[in-house]
Parts: C-alpha cells; sequence; structure tokens
C-alpha cells in the first residue's frame, strides 16, 4: 500500500471542495509545484493531480501540471477533463504515463478503450459515486450508472487500476469508506486506490488493518494533510510498503 499525497487545481492554485461542490473552494496554497515538491521530499512516491477546472470544462491547469512533473521524479497521477485524444497526447508530451478516466469512461468506454490499444496500459478508472451511481462532469451530473458495472467494465478493457472515490465521503474528513472500495475490488479484480474522508492516522491504520488482500493498493489523502490532521512523511514512514516503481497499477 501506498500513500498519495493529493493537489486539487483551480486557477493554479491548490484547493479542496467539500463533496465535490465548487461553491466550498478553498484556496490552500498559492504554489502548487512547490507543494509537490514537499510531498516528494516527505516520501511520496506518487501525487494525484486533479484539474478541476478541466473537470467542469472551465479551462484547465495544463501547464501547472507540466511543471509539476518537470519538478519532481515521482508518477505523477492526473485527472479532470481529460476527455478526447488530444488531451491524452497533451499528457504524455507533458511526460504523465498515469492518466484519470472518469467523465469519458462513463459516457465512451470505447473511446478510452481506444487510448489504451494506442498508448498504452497508462489509463486508470476514476470511479466517483454517490450512493453507488457514477457521477460525471466534475460529479455535477448523474450518470445513471452503477459504480460495480464500471469497475467490472474498466477490467474487461485493460484499465490497470481505479481511483474509488465516496463523494458524501470527500473533503469530509469524516473517515474513509473502506467497505465500499473493498467491494469495488473484489468486483473488478483491480487495484483500487481509496479516496475521500481520510482525516487522521487512525484511518490509514483501519485500511492497513484490512490487508493486502482486500485489493486497495493505496490510499489518496489531501485535506487531512492541508488541515494539518495529519503530517505527511510520519503516515508515509509508517504505513508506505513496497517499491511503488515496480508496479504496473
Amino acid at each position: 500500500m501506498i500513500v498519495i499525497p493529493a493537489i486539487d487545481l483551480i486557477n493554479g492554485k491548490c484547493v479542496r471542495l467539500t463533496k465535490g461542490d465548487y461553491d466550498t473552494s478553498k484556496i490552500y496554497n498559492d504554489d502548487p509545484v512547490e507543494t509537490a515538491k514537499a510531498f516528494e521530499a516527505a516520501g511520496a512516491k506518487r501525487i494525484h493531480i486533479v484539474d478541476l477546472d478541466a473537470a467542469r470544462g472551465d479551462g484547465n491547469n495544463r501547464s501547472v501540471i507540466k511543471s509539476i512533473r518537470n519538478s519532481v521524479s515521482a508518477v505523477v497521477e492526473t485527472g479532470g477533463g481529460i476527455r478526447t485524444t488530444d488531451d491524452v497526447k497533451e499528457l504524455v508530451d507533458c511526460g504523465i504515463t498515469r492518466m484519470i478516466a472518469g467523465t469519458v469512461l462513463a459516457k465512451d468506454p470505447d473511446l478510452v478503450a481506444g487510448w489504451i490499444a494506442g498508448f498504452g496500459k497508462y489509463f486508470i478508472a476514476g470511479i466517483d459515486a454517490l450512493d453507488g451511481e457514477v457521477k460525471v462532469s466534475g460529479w455535477e451530473k448523474g450518470s445513471g450508472l452503477s459504480d460495480t458495472g464500471i469497475a467490472k467494465a474498466s477490467a474487461e478493457m485493460g484499465i490497470i487500476s481505479i481511483v474509488y472515490t465516496n463523494i458524501a465521503k470527500d473533503g469530509t474528513l469524516s473517515g474513509p469508506d473502506i467497505e465500499n472500495t473493498v467491494r469495488i475490488a473484489k468486483e473488478s479484480g483491480l487495484p483500487v486506490i481509496l479516496s475521500g474522508g481520510i482525516s487522521s492516522k487512525d484511518d490509514f491504520k483501519q485500511v492497513a488493518a484490512v490487508g493486502s488482500e482486500s485489493g486497495i493498493a493505496g490510499i489518496i489523502t489531501g485535506k487531512a494533510i492541508y488541515e494539518g490532521r495529519i503530517d505527511t512523511a510520519s503516515v508515509i514512514a509508517e504505513f508506505q510498503t513496497g517499491n511503488e516503481g515496480s508496479m504496473e497499477w
């Protein structure tokens, strides 16, 4: 299991939302590149970046993502607004090797399958669900699709892993949804990264306690870091296991 610090971007700044609501946006840092460097210095082997402007279709932060990619050696997984082949090409040209397909996976899975065939195993499924229904377009619209359905389809098309977010937990500091994350891992057979609700070191202990057989491969944490509830270096030192660089997911 690895610990994956998160950077959410709006207008080039590090922000956090609550339950995906853009009206709750709170700026935590004006310099996401320095934030990424600090995460790597703390031991992060992977950094999770979400382009919230692109997710909502309101511009993008690709230049910032490129600057982050060029400033750290950690794996940079990027999501938000990846909806066309040109988007994929732009990110590949930036050196991004892990791209999260969310809205496009729900709306046009054949397009994502084509990307996998053309670019290789760069793609992670971003399954963001509320009461089991997958949400799209920056979580502002329903898809009518179930989280398990997309999870199974993702495995069949060659997706390498899943980021699973219970939207009701995201940004709330109310604890992670371990039960449903494990369910998605079992249904898909893919490594699943848990996202949403992390509030303290005890949450990491709870995830670690379910064991590697649960299918949970990593934990994304954002707001708990920015609010000073956890120390990034401390949780990485205590809970990160294995060599992330050797993993294919």
